[in-house]
């Protein structure tokens, strides 16, 4: 693991695998790049492919700083950070992807001027990003009521995820406010390949396919799964390292 600064100077951490053609990779909201990437396999697949795999931690997330000010949490500070990396690592040549608030992000970082020769949109449909907040009352809810959700329920699964994760109930609230809005014509000007992959069970971020749709170059892949088990599924690294390597 490495550590670089993010836009404001924030420690930032970095996990890379492998060596060869970059590819940076994004997690989702309460998890990390461990949790995402590297504990179900995803990024030894890619490293076997020949990539160099690049993941860091967003900001109030993993091993990266978890500032309770609010101050630290601006609109789009997951995108800064994204371009920070980019231009700490010396990155040129390189691929972009992300799981739910990850490719969320990759897409801030597309449509605000990143030039990823691909891009993985895994996690999310066309909602999650024309209507950012549509979920933020849940993620509230969870961060804010722990220890009161029914065994089994949706929240209670959040809630027992986000102590495997270590989260941080204050940062995490705090990421919230970072969300911003991208708009239909934003997605339809994405000129990259880019593939749309989507647990077949999962809507929670909108129809995947509606977005693949709306994507000038744009094509889903359906694995199994919903939301919170897709990204364990070994068909998630598969299909990035085939769009990938095509």
């Amino acid at each position: 693991m490495l550590e670089i600064e993010g836009f404001d100077g924030l420690p930032i951490a970095v996990h890379v695998m492998g060596e060869g053609r970059d590819v940076v990779l994004i997690h989702g909201y309460f998890s990390n790049a461990y949790t995402n990437w590297i504990r179900y396999g995803h990024a030894a697949k890619l490293a076997e492919q020949g990539f160099r795999v690049i993941m860091p931690d967003l900001r109030g997330h993993g091993e990266s700083g978890k500032p309770h000010d609010v101050a630290a949490y601006p609109p789009d500070a997951l995108m800064r950070d994204g371009f920070a990396l980019v231009e700490r690592m010396g990155l040129t040549d390189y691929d972009l992807g992300g799981y739910s608030l990850g490719a969320r992000t990759a897409v801030r970082m597309v449509v605000n001027g990143a030039a990823p020769r691909r891009l993985i949109v895994a996690g999310m449909g066309l909602a999650g990003l024309v209507d950012t907040h549509g979920k933020g009352g849940y993620y509230r809810n969870v961060l804010t009521n722990p220890g009161t959700f029914e065994r089994g329920t949706s929240e209670w699964m959040t809630e027992a995820f986000l102590k495997t994760t270590k989260g941080d109930p204050v940062a995490l609230l705090h990421i919230l406010e970072t969300f911003v809005d991208t708009a239909r014509e934003e997605v339809a000007a994405i000129a990259q390949p880019a593939a749309v992959i989507c647990g077949s069970e999962d809507q929670d971020n909108g129809i995947a396919r509606d977005l693949a749709d709306a994507l000038a170059d744009g094509r889903y892949i359906e694995i199994p799964g919903n939301h919170m088990n897709a990204v364990t599924r070994k068909e998630l690294g598969q299909a990035m390292a085939d769009f990938l390597s095509a």
